[in-house]
């Protein structure tokens, strides 16, 4: 699939998706790989830093709700979403054109029955894996900026995360099950 977003237009797909409903950042990317019927899943490193800039030009809004961020589009992201609509429309003329071309092109040796290459399913929990992570780590890095890092909060913090880690790289080793 070619380059879903050009300059600027991943920005004009957030707002509109953030017009729908209020949402927390992992729940953006999760609703574009839902909608790019897991061809297109952007990382928290592409979506995070673009809501923080729409927020800084007061196009979004966050509030906190169980520790997550949540972001809500604001009066004036709705003004340009609404100035912006022509341009919306044809991105997702674009989209769903792509999509249908996908859906119907040949399969090629190595696909699954779906079109899809064996190799991406394969691989599909590790990156659902390491786009959980992604999100934690961003969730730390903003709860420690937002409350502090004490020295003290830092060394109980590394010791959750060390002993976090052991415990995940066992469960992931099969270690401790029963078969």
């Amino acid at each position: 699939m070619p380059p879903v977003f050009g300059h600027g237009r991943l920005r004009l797909y957030l707002l509109k998706l953030l017009d729908e409903a209020p949402r927390h950042g992992y729940e953006v990317i999760r609703l574009l790989e839902e909608r790019f019927r897991g061809r297109y899943a952007p990382s928290a490193g592409t979506v995070y830093p673009r809501l923080a800039k729409l927020e800084s030009e007061d196009l979004v809004r966050h509030t906190t709700e169980g520790g997550r961020k949540v972001y809500a589009i604001t009066a004036a992201g709705r003004r340009e979403l609404a100035a912006r609509q022509a341009e919306l429309a044809e991105l997702e003329a674009e989209i769903h054109r792509s999509l249908d071309a996908l859906a119907t092109e040949e399969p090629r040796p190595g696909d699954d029955r779906h079109g899809m290459p064996r190799l991406a399913r394969d691989t599909a929990p590790l990156r659902e894996l390491e786009r959980l992570l992604d999100h934690f780590r961003d969730e730390i890095r903003d709860t420690a900026r937002d409350h502090g890092l004490t020295p003290t909060r830092l060394t109980r913090t590394r010791t959750h995360l060390t002993t976090t880690a052991t415990h995940l790289t066992a469960l992931l080793r099969g270690e401790g099950e029963e078969g």
